[in-house]
């Protein structure tokens, strides 16, 4: 066998591994692009007005041609490198970056994410209050002080400082008078 035989079957096995690499990851990314949908539509479903979710079936189709037309560019270079075109790995990364970055403003542009992200927000705030209210209480109940009554405490001493700075300049005038006279 000679040196470029050998160096042949090297670079078959190497363009058979990436290929293989290729379609494994084309069709993880394939099954991860389903099952984002498919949550999304779950999680969606009956909590948008029909208008929100066409737009943002809409959204995310134009999301789905975005990753498709960046797989037809992939599939594209892999074809330029078995070719032999010589082709810069960071090619490949840049695909799937530009891509991920055009789905995402896709999908986060329609109104029906607008709402939903604000619904979960409002959600998140509300829980939020409520646990506060809780540790609040429990706090309260083991005798210590809370926030709300550490605020109230500095309320007050803010409103003696004011109601004292007022005597004092009360105090100076009747001074002030007295040494008038």
């Amino acid at each position: 066998m000679t040196d470029s035989d050998t160096d042949s079957n090297q670079w078959n096995a190497f363009v058979e591994q990436w290929n293989e690499q290729f379609m494994d990851a084309l069709e993880t990314n394939m099954e991860a692009q389903a099952q984002f949908v498919e949550s999304w539509s779950e999680a969606v479903e009956g909590t948008i007005e029909e208008d929100d979710l066409s737009e943002g079936v809409q959204g995310y189709s134009r999301a789905y041609e975005a990753w498709m037309d960046a797989s037809s560019q992939m599939v594209d270079r892999m074809n330029d490198v078995v070719e032999g075109e010589e082709v810069d790995l960071e090619e490949f990364r840049d695909i799937w970056l530009n891509t991920s970055n055009e789905a995402f403003k896709e999908v986060m542009t329609t109104t029906a994410f607008a709402r939903l992200t604000g619904e979960t927000v409002g959600d998140v705030l509300e829980a939020q209050q409520q646990a506060d209210e809780a540790a609040e209480t429990t706090l309260r109940t083991l005798g210590f002080a809370t926030e709300s009554d550490v605020v109230e405490v500095g309320d007050r001493l803010v409103e003696l400082e004011r109601r004292q700075h007022a005597v004092e300049q009360k105090l100076d005038r009747v001074l002030e008078h007295l040494e008038e006279q």
